[in-house]
């Protein structure tokens, strides 16, 4: 089974940029799919995750924010 890992991003954060070269290699080396939402393209997005962002979605549950723990997503992925 593949995995897809969401990020929940905004235009203009560094953090989120770091998580998504992070999110990149670690996606291409196990072979997961990954994407990126902006959070302030939609209200309900900014509402759940404005204040937190970047944060970080296994196959659509929330698996993290702020900073990528390589380990624990290898192992996410992985399972």
């Amino acid at each position: 089974m593949s995995h897809h890992v969401t990020l929940m991003s905004r235009v203009s954060c560094h953090s989120c940029e770091e998580a998504a070269v992070e999110i990149e290699r670690i996606c291409a080396e196990l072979g997961a799919t990954w994407s990126v939402e902006d959070v302030d393209s939609d209200p309900e997005l900014r509402a759940e995750y404005g204040d937190r962002v970047p944060v970080f979605l296994v196959d659509g549950a929330e698996h993290g924010y702020w900073k990528v723990e390589e380990d624990r997503l290898r192992a996410a992925l992985a399972g």
